[in-house]
């Protein structure tokens, strides 16, 4: 009788990991690849000059993406529920604000992919956990702990270092780091005003995401328009290739799927996990960038990613154990 019970505690414990394991590999699968896919599209063989576009391209994939979800839920209403899809002109009035934040941090995000390398991309982007501390002083006038300024202190060391030792090794480009601390800004930015905006939406994800993109596709075009990149790329001798655009539907889907696989990630596990895989997956992500472009990097530059990893790691923890307190 025990030994049965413990066959089946041990069955359930291994099912539970498996699916854990599973979530988090995913996870890892859809980030590192997305990062790998834009990168190509912004600097690769098949590259288009017209960061712009690709990123409204990616926006429209996720709204088609929202649709097609909502008609399988329709065909399996039993399987999983999705919120309706209708337009509500009151809705976009009150999500525009965020949806301008959101455009500024993908454009970002993406031109300074399309100036670094894949392996500094961590570094150069690392700043949002700053930039979190001093909206949140700023902005929401909530006080900062010593430990937590401590953190702060540890990641700017190592982002200093890692710009230096980038320079060092011939690949630094301030233009890409200066997309990247203005990247940082606005991902800590659209945060803030998730929590704002969701309450218009029900608290529904889904929905804010669907209405977020929808606002964005609408907000690039004249910006296509305004920074010349629609004779960009007419004229863009690959515009035709299937490879390009499987490359820009697979960055799409993966950038709508993402998403996901976050929140689900967060449930299965714990915030702090998934802040403790996203460090890990960063460092994962920085040395098969370095295996595939067959980069040599120094000792200091290393050190440099390690140190803001670490100070990342230990950001979490600190941010957990204030959360437990109060």
């Amino acid at each position: 009788m025990f030994y049965r019970k413990s066959v089946r505690k041990f069955s359930k414990m291994t099912e539970s990991y498996g699916h854990i394991g599973s979530v988090v590999a995913t996870y890892w699968f859809i980030s590192i690849t997305l990062v790998f896919v834009n990168k190509s599209l912004l600097s690769g063989g098949e590259s288009v000059d017209a960061p712009m576009f690709v990123t409204w391209y990616q926006c429209l994939v996720s709204v088609l993406a929202c649709y097609a979800i909502r008609t399988v839920s329709r065909m399996f209403p039993g399987r999983f529920s999705f919120p309706s899809l209708q337009l509500d002109p009151h809705i976009i009035k009150q999500v525009l604000p965020l949806s301008v934040v959101f455009i500024s941090m993908i454009t970002l995000n993406n031109l300074c992919l399309k100036h670094v390398t894949v392996s500094f991309y961590y570094v150069g982007r690392s700043l949002s956990t700053v930039f979190n501390v001093l909206l949140t002083y700023f902005v929401l006038g909530q006080k900062t702990s010593l430990p937590t300024i401590t953190c702060c202190a540890i990641i700017l060391g190592g982002f200093y270092l890692g710009v230096f030792q980038e320079d060092v090794s011939g690949s630094f480009s301030m233009l890409g780091t200066v997309f990247g601390v203005l990247s940082s800004f606005f991902v800590s930015l659209n945060a803030i005003f998730t929590k704002k905006v969701l309450p218009a939406v029900d608290g529904n994800i889904w929905a804010l995401t669907f209405y977020n993109n929808v606002n964005a596709c609408i907000l690039f075009l004249p910006m296509m328009l305004v920074f010349g990149e629609v004779p960009v790329v007419v004229s863009f001798e690959y515009l035709t290739s299937p490879n390009f655009w499987f490359l820009m539907t697979i960055g799409g889907i993966f950038g709508f799927a993402i998403g996901y696989v976050t929140g689900l990630q967060i449930k299965v596990t714990s915030p702090l996990t998934h802040n403790i895989s996203g460090t890990a997956k960063a460092a994962a992500q920085t040395v098969l960038a370095t295996q595939w472009f067959m980069e040599t990097k120094s000792f200091l530059w290393w050190l440099s990613n390690m140190v803001v990893l670490g100070g990342s790691l230990a950001y979490a923890r600190v941010r957990q154990l204030e959360m437990k307190n109060n």
